[in-house]
């Protein structure tokens, strides 16, 4: 699994590179490379290319999908990490960007990122039709904004210290995580227009997604600050809407492990073709950071 994510992160960030190359240098793009690279372990650009594999999709396309999508995702932990927001001061195991370069500089590196994400694919190098570009630009942007992760970080932000149900607390993180994870695996069936399909995989992407976010929190109320590269036990003591919270360690664990096995039910009728991606399901409720 690690050669797997390591090859997706070398490829991602070698098309990243390249792109901000031929971008007009401004004094932004420091900390837009300062927030991308090395960046994370590529999960979602991982998801995209295992879903591409059941759907015989290029591999070059997707690593152009998976690079804007990880624009999308720094983007977003940018912002997570503000003072105004959740308040990090570590990310990746390093400073968060405004730590780094300062608030408004943090932010403008995010918005950036967020439209930075829009130039990928619309780019004339993506070697797709131009009605599906316009689809993949569409359920990206529906993803990112109120429907989607800013909408989620909203109601992150507004539940602290509240009692909320579980509905809202799972709404809540599909927004702030899953809708991003949904747009990885409807990619491919967009670039294929294989629609009969999407409503189905823009599901799972939101059941994967959730898994993360559970992934997270357990972090979070388990982990070690070094290993995880970012300050844990965090959630409870800004009183975050958790489903550790309202159903407990354990049966946070059996919920996250029943989301799993529905997961892998709806994948069964594409076979040995979905292996890789339930492995990648496995690795993301299994990891320690």
């Amino acid at each position: 699994m690690k050669k797997k994510l390591d090859k997706i992160a070398k490829n991602t960030n070698s098309f990243l590179l390249k792109f901000l190359k031929n971008q007009k240098k401004t004094d932004l793009i420091k900390p837009i490379k300062y927030s991308l690279f090395p960046g994370g372990k590529k999960i979602r650009s991982k998801i995209i290319i295992d879903i591409g594999k059941i759907f015989k999709v290029n591999y070059s396309q997707l690593i152009q999908v998976g690079a804007a999508v990880e624009c999308i995702h720094a983007y977003s932990l940018i912002h997570d990490d503000l003072p105004c927001m959740d308040n990090d001061n570590m990310r990746r195991g390093k400073l968060s960007t405004h730590r780094k370069f300062g608030e408004s500089t943090a932010i403008l590196a995010g918005n950036s990122l967020l439209t930075l994400a829009f130039e990928i694919l619309s780019s004339k190098n993506l070697n797709i039709n131009e009605k599906s570009k316009v689809e993949l630009i569409k359920k990206i942007s529906e993803c990112s904004g109120h429907s989607g992760i800013a909408g989620g970080q909203y109601s992150d932000l507004n539940f602290e210290k509240k009692k909320i149900p579980l509905h809202k607390i799972i709404n809540m993180q599909i927004e702030k995580t899953g809708k991003l994870f949904s747009f990885c695996c409807m990619a491919s069936l967009i670039i294929k227009n294989k629609n009969k399909y999407l409503l189905k995989f823009d599901k799972i992407g939101s059941d994967i997604g959730l898994l993360f976010q559970i992934a997270d929190d357990i972090i979070d109320y388990k982990g070690n600050s070094k290993q995880a590269g970012k300050k844990t036990k965090k959630d409870q003591k800004k009183g975050k809407a958790t489903l550790i919270k309202l159903l407990g360690y354990k049966n946070t664990i059996k919920f996250g492990n029943k989301l799993k096995m529905s997961i892998f039910k709806k994948l069964n009728m594409f076979g040995d073709k979905s292996k890789d991606l339930k492995e990648t399901i496995n690795f993301i409720l299994e990891r320690t950071k």
